[in-house]
């Protein structure tokens, strides 16, 4: 039986998930809570031997089923090692991605059918999805220019801009769609700005 938090944080290349996710980690423990941060693809070694597979620059195209099927391998090997032994245990479980990005990078960003990947969803996952969804939104362009600056570009942050469209809308929609799960942080702030909006987030979570 779940007993902690699920948060997730999504968002397209260059919102700065990484910095932000690190602020939350430490907003939450500060005040007494047991934070388990963790990623996706990836949060096992299994996971991450996944994750290599599919950033990785290949010659071979590879077909957008197998991308899915192998994001849900992963998905599969780290919800049942490391996110529900997480929960159980009490703990929050603040992870860099999860099942909203698959919609929005392999179903708006691929094209492929969202009823399949809502099949293997409910296959992996059963009826659990994140308490809370933090979704740093920003430009496609402003984002691209952010994550170019980082150095060499994995597999995903090559393709072109629409791709990274549809997926940003994806996520856009994802979120009207289901307000009381997504809080949406403008990323094109000051760091300042978006740094107090998830801390205004976190103290609302932390008051349930």
């Amino acid at each position: 039986m779940k007993s902690g938090l699920f948060v997730t944080v999504e968002g397209t290349e260059g919102v700065g998930k990484t910095t932000n996710m690190a602020f939350v980690q430490q907003y939450l423990e500060a005040r007494g809570i047991n934070v388990l941060r963790t990623r996706e693809p990836g949060g096992t070694p299994l996971a991450e031997n996944i994750r290599e597979l599919l950033l990785a620059q290949r010659d071979e195209t590879v077909d957008s089923t197998a991308e899915l099927l192998l994001v849900f391998a992963a998905r599969a090997q780290h919800f049942n090692q490391v996110i529900c032994p997480a929960l159980a245990e009490g703990n929050w479980v603040l992870c860099d991605r999860f099942t909203d990005a698959t919609y929005a990078y392999q179903g708006a960003g691929r094209g492929l059918d969202v009823s399949l990947i809502a099949q293997l969803e409910q296959v992996v996952q059963g009826p659990l999805r994140p308490d809370c969804t933090l979704l740093l939104d920003i430009d496609v362009s402003a984002g691209l220019a952010r994550a170019g600056r980082r150095g060499a570009l994995d597999r995903f942050e090559t393709e072109a801009q629409a791709f990274f469209e549809r997926v940003r809308q994806c996520y856009l929609s994802r979120a009207q769609a289901e307000p009381h799960r997504f809080r949406v942080v403008d990323a094109g702030q000051s760091l300042e700005q978006v740094q107090a909006e998830l801390a205004a987030v976190l103290d609302q979570l932390l008051a349930r």
